[in-house]
């Protein structure tokens, strides 16, 4: 990774990319250990996580993590799904946040030396491109080893730099407790019980 120690930076996550791109390469992401490394590499001013939420469900299985992240660190942009039924009679749902996240960037742009996005999004291409324009550096952070591809050429082409997801693993990724993979017993060896 390429950062200056005297550098803004900003974190811009789209959040269902990401996820898709992890799940792709077989890991969870440990999102403390995220902010931590990228708040190493020089001044973390913000970090952004983008998502849309299903509003009518009684349960969301993302809202602990929406809620984990608002507490810790991260500014949460969310918004309603919407519902609409397809050409076949199919419900289908669509939550995009590509709008979000371009008007954030922008904004804060001026705020900023180095903008990274966790995004292989080829629609961001042109975003990469305006930022850049404001003397802005961009790093592209998605994965080009998982079959297919999760990030769209443009937009690595046009990214300062390109971030293969599957290079940060050991620094993000979570740590589950190992696994006592010895035979368990199925009766307690107690000698009081015979």
């Amino acid at each position: 990774m390429h950062f200056y120690d005297s550098e803004r930076i900003g974190l811009f996550i789209d959040g269902s990319n990401l996820y898709a791109a992890a799940r792709a390469l077989g890991f969870d992401i440990d999102y403390k250990k995220l902010l931590n490394l990228f708040a190493s590499k020089g001044r973390l001013i913000r970090a952004f996580y983008y998502t849309a939420l299903i509003e009518d469900q009684e349960y969301s299985p993302i809202r602990p993590l929406v809620d984990w992240l608002d507490y810790n660190g991260f500014t949460m942009v969310t918004k309603p799904t919407k519902e609409f039924t397809d050409a076949m009679g199919r419900r289908k749902i669509k939550g995009n946040m590509d709008i979000e996240l371009a008007i954030d960037v922008m904004e804060m742009a001026q705020h900023l030396d180095h903008v990274v996005l966790f995004s292989g999004d080829g629609d961001f291409r042109r975003l990469v491109e305006a930022v850049q324009r404001k003397g802005v550096r961009v790093t592209v952070v998605s994965t080009v080893r998982s079959q297919p591809p999760m990030v769209a050429d443009e937009l690595r082409r046009q990214a300062d730099t390109f971030l293969e997801l599957l290079e940060l693993e050991a620094q993000i990724a979570r740590a589950y407790p190992a696994r006592d993979d010895r035979p368990q017993n199925d009766y307690p060896e107690d000698e009081d019980l015979m």
